[in-house]
């Protein structure tokens, strides 16, 4: 049996080595697209097409060529925060980007399963207490979130009707891990404490809204949410990718600065307050439990020492 091809957009980001990885592991032939002329470092690809999503003919062209058997596609302006400063921008690259890979799977590889991973943003503040479901109204509270939502919807056009496209959609909620830009928080947190305990820094972490409430994943197991939606999520559903368990950011940095190796304090920074927060977004997992037995397994003890360990190594 030959195996199968899959095609990932945005592979040289955060969760793109990682499901590189899980998915030559799982036997596949994995082929990456995007704006650079080569290939990310390191990431095990077979194959590179670069292409900028935000031009249809060059997403058409190495769509075709790669002849995928499956698309994930992670690629995106992914900062809340930038947003603000370039919603156009944004706007171009996370909406006109989705459909033009859209087009160009329904023109080039039609039998393909896509998995369009968006965000869980898109649900905006929930009730203290709650539970965000995929039947969950949108309410998006930045340009970045209101981008993910008109992908989202898309995307759900695009499985609609007999020459529908085979597409799963993914609402992700936080996740981090080894690998994550610093712009993120717990890497952000980590890197500061990493410097702090070489030396190069004083010994205060700089915070900005820790009373927002998060359902954090580990990326780890993040990616094994995206190979079983693969193999068996359904087509035209979506899915929430989470825990289904909220933290507070106040316990993520308590947690954080019981494993740093001095003492530490903590303050506010006005300039890391974001212009516009949620303050509670917890999701609920039952979806993707039901149709494919997947759940959050890493503890989020485990990953924040990786990510300081991370941080370590690399000297901050």
């Amino acid at each position: 049996m030959p195996r199968r091809t899959v095609l990932v957009t945005g592979v040289s980001g955060f969760v793109g080595p990682h499901l590189a990885r899980a998915l030559v592991a799982s036997g596949a032939r994995v082929l990456g697209l995007g704006v650079e002329p080569a290939p990310p470092a390191g990431v095990p690809l077979e194959g590179w097409h670069a292409a900028d999503l935000r031009e249809p003919a060059a997403v058409a062209r190495a769509v075709a060529l790669a002849k995928p058997d499956a698309v994930v596609h992670l690629a995106g302006q992914s900062s809340a925060a930038r947003s603000f400063e370039d919603p156009a921008g944004t706007f171009e690259t996370n909406v006109t980007g989705t459909r033009n890979l859209l087009e160009a799977a329904r023109a080039g590889a039609p039998q393909a399963r896509l998995l369009v991973v968006g965000s869980s943003e898109v649900y905006g503040p929930q009730p203290e207490g709650s539970r965000a479901g995929e039947e969950t109204p949108f309410a998006p509270v930045s340009p970045y979130a209101a981008s993910k939502a008109e992908a989202d919807r898309l995307a759900e056009v695009s499985a609609q009707g007999e020459q529908g496209l085979d597409v799963v959609r993914v609402r992700a909620f936080s996740h981090t891990g080894p690998g994550q830009s610093p712009t993120f928080v717990v890497p952000a947190f980590a890197q500061q404490i990493a410097a702090i305990e070489a030396g190069r820094a004083d010994a205060v972490l700089r915070v900005g809204n820790l009373e927002v409430m998060r359902d954090f994943s580990d990326v780890r197991d993040v990616v094994r949410a995206y190979l079983a939606l693969l193999e068996r999520g359904v087509r035209g559903v979506a899915y929430n990718v989470c825990r289904g368990e909220g933290v507070k950011l106040t316990e993520v940095v308590r947690r954080l600065v019981a494993l740093a190796r001095v003492a530490i304090r903590v303050e506010v920074d006005p300039a890391r307050l974001r212009p516009a927060d949620i303050p509670w977004l917890v999701g609920d997992p039952a979806r993707i439990a039901r149709d494919t037995g997947w759940r959050a397994e890493i503890p989020l003890e485990r990953t924040l020492a990786d990510v300081l360990e991370e941080w370590r190594r690399r000297g901050a």
